[in-house]
């Protein structure tokens, strides 16, 4: 055979070598890199050369922005809204039952904002979304919340007797028996907290038929308290409305967590 056909070494790099040291370059690179990213993030920067500490910055802040950017989702918070009506707030002329100077001068609004008022700073601390509302608020109409509760202060006239509360349900809504619990809560926490007596007998149709009770989405609880007389309870009234506001929050607490109320309040009011 003759030499000169013989098979000649190849001179030229095969495929597989080219990715075999395109493979290991990438390692070294790699390898560098990260050594560099340790020693930048180990070492002060007035130690380092300034073009070397603005390269290695360059490369660190290029690889950063290179990151998707990933923003939390934040979950939605669910809170229960729950309406207080001022009795007569915000209507002109109308304040309510009204105390002679003798007595005084007390305005049954006056003391109604001032209690409604505590119920709702109390409630939101607690975490709940209340609504302050007017006694012909706009926002009464299909009103939507947990529970919806009137407060109101009796005459201020002297009836032999005439010392105490009064509650009443919203009987026109889709769940009676829900506006009865609400009710009861109210009223064995209020006596339970106040020491002040439920005074039965006494609910007037004026209560029962709250005009409110009809304004507000049939899906809502309700309930109208009168928080005490004016005449006979007048101390109490004005000197302690913290008392009766700390009453009010906690029968709407009874009812909103569900709580145990005694077997001798479960009748309807």
């Amino acid at each position: 055979m003759d030499s000169n056909n013989s098979p000649k070494p190849e001179t030229a790099t095969s495929p597989s070598a080219n990715r075999s040291v395109f493979y290991q370059l990438q390692i070294v690179l790699g390898v560098a890199f990260l050594l560099a990213t340790l020693f930048t993030a180990w070492t002060e920067p007035g130690l380092l050369p300034g073009s070397l500490t603005e390269k290695l910055n360059s490369a660190l802040a290029l690889q950063k922005t290179n990151q998707p950017t990933v923003f939390p989702t934040q979950a939605p918070r669910a809170r229960p809204v729950i309406g207080i009506v001022a009795g007569h707030s915000g209507n002109g002329e109308d304040v309510g039952a009204v105390c002679p100077d003798e007595l005084g001068g007390s305005k049954e609004v006056d003391i109604n904002m001032d209690i409604a008022t505590r119920v709702r700073d109390t409630l939101v601390e607690d975490g709940y979304e209340v609504d302050l509302l007017a006694e012909f608020d706009n926002r009464l109409n299909g009103y939507q919340g947990m529970a919806l509760i009137s407060i109101h202060a009796d005459s201020c006239v002297y009836i032999e007797g005439a010392t105490g509360f009064k509650v009443a349900a919203a009987m026109s809504t889709t769940y009676p028996e829900q506006a009865t619990r609400l009710t009861n809560c109210i009223r064995e926490r209020y006596a339970s907290i106040t020491g002040m007596a439920f005074h039965a007998g006494s609910v007037t149709k004026d209560m029962t038929d709250y005009h409110a009770f009809y304004e507000i989405n049939k899906n809502t609880p309700a309930a109208i308290i009168e928080v005490g007389f004016m005449n006979a309870d007048r101390e109490t009234l004005v000197d302690k409305p913290d008392i009766l506001a700390e009453g009010i929050v906690a029968g709407i607490l009874c009812y909103v967590l569900n709580e145990d109320i005694s077997p001798t309040t479960t009748d309807t009011p």
